[in-house]
């Protein structure tokens, strides 16, 4: 009896020391995976960029690096994120968070969205500029972000200017010459002793130069980023999620109607081929609004309003695909006229 039981007591040792042993294997493993992954993963905006350029499936490195049955687990049992070092120093340290709520703001000209700050985003893929570019893309406000979900360990930031670095490479790869505003904004408020309210004035300098430059453009486009929840600034079309886009006309200034007319031809047009991707044409003035945003010097000019703060970057690049398509389609018919 005593025998029996000494080797049931070595069977079950040997049991245990072989499920360590497998799961000492498992956890190796996931580790050197995932530093593998992070090594493949870009360390700042301008290098994500250009995988998000040079790679359409960049995002499947960062979503099963973050989501690995490791990190899982880690999570379980500790309750610390291994992807968000900030975890780890609350749990060793008693480190009381304090979350700071991202809050719509509206400044003195009706400034639209919010303004955290966030990364300047140098251009990651500078060309050549045609001698005749078509359209011309910039952003008021430069630093208004995405959702940094997944990416908060790899330093990335996406922003409204990826937005703009994006539609500039598909317009291009179609035919379309386009070129992105790169002067940093805020570098230059500061050296003017400008304030937020001032934003639109040092977009107006930037835009009245190269409308001077290139007299010719066929488009203007103000990218920003609303300050909405994700339920309402997302489409999808049954396979992928998009960031949705609104259009924002000033009407406070003579000639806005055709401002206007471009908005509702492009809104139009988004939602004839992809119902619902277009939240519409917002039209704005009066007290504690900016009533203009530029827009009285040119009719060719486009203020959009590309997904909120909780989409991300990859739901914004979908949705870029659709704008380069609808903006070609647009050129092509004008250009026929």
């Amino acid at each position: 009896m005593r025998k029996r039981f000494v080797a049931h007591k070595r069977r079950k040792k040997w049991k245990l020391k072989y499920l360590f042993y497998v799961v000492l294997i498992y956890f190796v493993y996931q580790f050197m995976f995932g530093c593998v992954l992070s090594l493949k993963i870009a360390h700042n905006n301008e290098a994500f960029l250009k995988a998000m350029l040079r790679d359409s499936n960049h995002h499947l490195l960062y979503e099963k690096n973050s989501e690995s049955l490791f990190t899982k687990v880690t999570n379980f049992l500790t309750q610390v994120d291994i992807t968000k070092p900030l975890t780890i120093i609350e749990k060793g340290f008693f480190y009381e968070e304090k979350k700071i709520e991202q809050v719509a703001k509206t400044s003195a000209d009706g400034d639209l969205g919010v303004m955290p700050e966030t990364k300047y985003v140098s251009d990651p893929n500078p060309t050549q500029v045609a001698t005749t570019p078509r359209v011309y893309i910039y952003n008021t406000h430069q630093l208004e972000n995405y959702s940094m979900e997944n990416l908060e360990v790899y330093n990335i930031t996406p922003n409204v200017m990826m937005t703009s670095y994006l539609l500039r490479e598909k317009l291009n790869r179609q035919g379309i010459s386009t070129i992105v505003e790169e002067a940093n904004f805020k570098e230059y408020m500061q050296a003017n002793s400008w304030v937020g309210k001032d934003q639109y004035k040092v977009s107006r300098q930037f835009l009245t130069e190269t409308l001077k430059a290139y007299p010719n453009m066929d488009l203007m486009i103000d990218l920003h980023r609303d300050a909405i929840k994700k339920t309402a600034s997302t489409w999808s079309d049954g396979t992928k999620n998009y960031a949705k886009v609104l259009f924002v006309v000033g009407t406070a200034y003579d000639g806005y109607e055709k401002n206007l007319e471009l908005a509702n031809v492009f809104h139009q047009k988004i939602n004839a081929k992809y119902p619902g991707l277009s939240r519409g044409v917002m039209q704005k003035e009066g007290a504690g609004v900016n009533g203009i945003y530029n827009q009285d010097v040119s009719s060719n000019m486009l203020l959009i309003e590309c997904g909120g703060y909780e989409n991300t970057i990859d739901e914004v690049a979908n949705t870029t695909d659709i704008l380069a398509t609808i903006i070609t389609e647009y050129l092509g018919e004008a250009h026929e006229i």
